[in-house]
């Protein structure tokens, strides 16, 4: 739980440091199961030097969304609707969650139920705090990232296929657009920025259902919309099922945390997995 949000809050909070990158999109024909069975569609561009104008106070609270700021809440919905679905697939859809006080409560959720290292006393207590912790990284996040910077995506049925299940969210994803140093040595020399993949969870009925591989296409879809390349996320070492599920999603182990990592400050040893993705293949 504490290595989750620490890794959640550091990540936002070097949101408003970094210049926008630009929508670079080409048309290009998908399969039905993307963006609506519209395909790629050509986006705008934004100049890659402007910076990102952040917000000066802070909250823990949906409730003061309003504080936000009528245009970036505008922009980040607008953005939502505009995207559509970006993947429809094995009877799950995947969209961006909408700055919305009660869509990110179910957001927030999922993650918590996901990360929650249960407590031998006070459980419920301690998982109410977590949730309420991760509510506040979201929220931070939303409200110092411009849309092409940092996005939630969710999974929720599609009812189309099976009437019987009720639209909510059973899976949600974060992509950031990062530049670290030590990851960008490991890319092409080309590269200045990559997308991070953080925050994958699903609830625990909905396992094994194919919804975390529908996650991982939806960002594939967002890497084409906003223009990059390469996909970054990290993975434990021990966990052969997660790892196999990036494997199978097209990402590769370049690299691992140093020994002394797990040898002084106790944490289990991660790998760091990228994947380079092409729109045009």
């Amino acid at each position: 739980m504490a290595h989750f949000l620490s890794s959640y809050l550091s990540i936002s909070r070097t949101l408003h440091t970094a210049p926008s990158s630009g929508y670079k999109l080409v048309k290009q024909a998908t399969g039905s199961n993307l963006i609506n069975g519209k395909g790629y569609f050509e986006y705008f561009e934004r100049d890659r030097n402007s910076l990102v104008q952040c917000c000066s106070s802070s909250t823990s609270s949906a409730e003061e969304v309003g504080s936000v700021g009528n245009g970036r809440v505008s922009a980040i919905n607008g953005m939502a609707d505009q995207l559509g679905y970006l993947v429809n697939e094995y009877g799950w859809k995947v969209r961006r969650l909408a700055f919305k006080g009660e869509e990110m409560r179910k957001a927030a959720q999922v993650q918590a139920e996901a990360f929650h290292e249960p407590a031998p006393f006070f459980d419920d207590f301690f998982f109410q705090f977590f949730q309420a912790e991760v509510l506040s990284a979201l929220l931070y996040k939303l409200r110092n990232s411009p849309p092409n910077r940092y996005a939630c995506l969710v999974a929720e049925p599609n009812s189309e296929e099976d009437s019987n299940l009720e639209q909510e969210i059973v899976g949600v994803v974060d992509v950031t657009v990062l530049r670290d140093q030590n990851v960008l040595e490991l890319l092409p020399s080309d590269a200045e920025e990559y997308l991070y993949v953080s925050g994958i969870a699903v609830l625990n009925n909905f396992r094994r259902k194919k919804i975390a591989t529908v996650l991982l296409k939806a960002c594939d879809v967002l890497s084409a919309l906003w223009g990059f390349e390469y996909l970054v996320l990290r993975a434990y070492e021990d966990d052969l099922g997660a790892r196999k599920l990036y494997s199978n999603a097209g990402y590769r182990v370049v690299s691992g945390d140093p020994p002394w990592m797990t040898t002084w400050i106790g944490r289990k040893r991660r790998v760091l997995m990228i994947k380079h993705f092409n729109p045009r293949t």
